[in-house]
């Protein structure tokens, strides 16, 4: 794997950083900010919208640049935003920062994947996003408690510091290893050419899978640390262990997606989506078991990840005509599913029944995945059959 598609992961290791350690500032935030715990909330919803509309609206806004130029233009605006919000007093301008540095997250992912799979062969497409999205995984296991950690022992403007910083030398990094211009012997880019071949139903049936998976991962993932203390019954000093055997997990499941993407990907697909089908519920029933938690907890993580990012490299193959906006659509997609899930989740724990709910709302998610492709293959088949019925007419 080129070395510069390690050096995008970097990028999206800080950027997954930055998205996720929210969840553990919230508190230190609204008490320095002078607002409301929920209030302090609203800037992971900002950050979530600003990825859904961010991704399209800012590919469009580069697709004529050269990559390099519109990499370094997203990376240096997300990490003015970090900077800036680690010097702010303003709750106001917190939040629109957010915004703005999701804008440029959503951009600079949308670009990284079409440059990343502009460097590899045309058959390895999945290997390069894997490597590309491990940055999020890692964030998960590494970045997100070291941004916990910080902001335990320096306060949350620290780790907006560690973000800035973090981004500094990939910033660097990519003025010298991404060409300057368009890619020698590509097509120019041109938003009416790749808006068309967005139309594709293959195109649109995979960012459905992936906003269900997605929103299925993130629904049980945001209530993993209540599950563990309240059904459970380990104590709270366990939840950075299930949450690390999540992103260790999520972690197998990307490498596992990069190996196999490639080359199997329907069998991956179809068996990992199953898997996580039967899993979820299978999690809800065995909850109050401390090993099964624990071990659920990476196995899901890992099912979900490889499912997840083969579904973005199949994007990349539905769309070869738009890698950008492919790649653009893709982010959406998964977001939608990121800001959804959780809130899907809320509504069986706010009903008071507890929260095994969430798992049984993830298993409902997947088993729409599920309907979903099977709709999608029967179609397949369907066509197959016409196809051969008129060559024996011809015949």
């Amino acid at each position: 794997m080129p070395l510069t598609v390690h050096l995008l992961g970097l990028a999206v290791f800080a950027m997954g950083t930055s998205e996720f350690m929210l969840s553990g500032l919230g508190p230190d935030i609204a008490a320095e900010l002078h607002v409301s715990v929920p209030t302090a909330a609203t800037l992971t919803s900002a950050f979530a919208v600003g990825m859904v509309v961010g991704a399209p609206a800012a590919a469009l806004l580069s697709l004529r640049w050269p990559r390099r130029r519109a990499l370094l233009v997203f990376l240096g605006a997300f990490l003015l935003t970090h900077v800036a919000g680690a010097l702010t007093s303003s709750f106001a301008t917190l939040l629109a920062l957010r915004f703005v540095g999701a804008l440029a997250n959503a951009g600079f992912l949308a670009v990284a994947l079409a440059t990343a799979v502009s460097l590899v062969a045309p058959d390895a497409k999945g290997r390069a996003a894997s490597a590309l999205l491990g940055g999020v995984t890692v964030a998960c296991v590494a970045g997100v408690p070291g941004g916990a950690l910080l902001a335990q022992l320096w306060g949350w403007r620290a780790a907006f510091w560690a973000v800035a910083v973090l981004s500094l030398p990939a910033l660097v990094a990519l003025v010298r290893s991404v060409p300057a211009g368009h890619a020698q012997g590509a097509p120019r880019p041109d938003a009416r050419r790749e808006l068309a071949a967005l139309r594709s139903r293959d195109l649109q049936r995979t960012l459905l899978l992936g906003a269900l998976v997605n929103g299925a991962t993130f629904c049980a993932f945001t209530y993993l640390a209540p599950l563990l203390t309240d059904v459970t019954g380990l104590a709270a000093s366990w939840v950075p262990v299930l949450l690390a055997l999540f992103g260790v997990g999520s972690f197998v499941g990307v490498t596992l997606g990069g190996r196999y993407a490639d080359t199997r990907a329907a069998r991956l697909l179809t068996v990992g989506t199953l898997a996580l089908c039967a899993g979820w519920p299978l999690f809800a029933l065995t909850s109050s078991w401390a090993p099964a938690t624990l071990a659920f907890a990476f196995v899901q993580g890992a099912l979900s990840f490889a499912v997840g990012s083969t579904l973005i490299s199949r994007t990349l193959y539905a769309a070869p005509e738009a890698p950008t906006l492919a790649g653009a659509y893709a982010t959406s997609s998964f977001n939608i599913g990121a800001a959804l899930g959780p809130w899907l989740g809320g509504l069986p724990v706010s009903a008071g029944a507890g929260f095994r709910g969430p798992l049984w709302v993830s298993a409902g998610l997947v088993a729409a995945a599920v309907g979903v492709g099977a709709l999608g293959a029967l179609r397949v088949l369907v066509r197959r059959g016409r196809g051969r019925g008129r060559e024996r007419v011809r015949a």
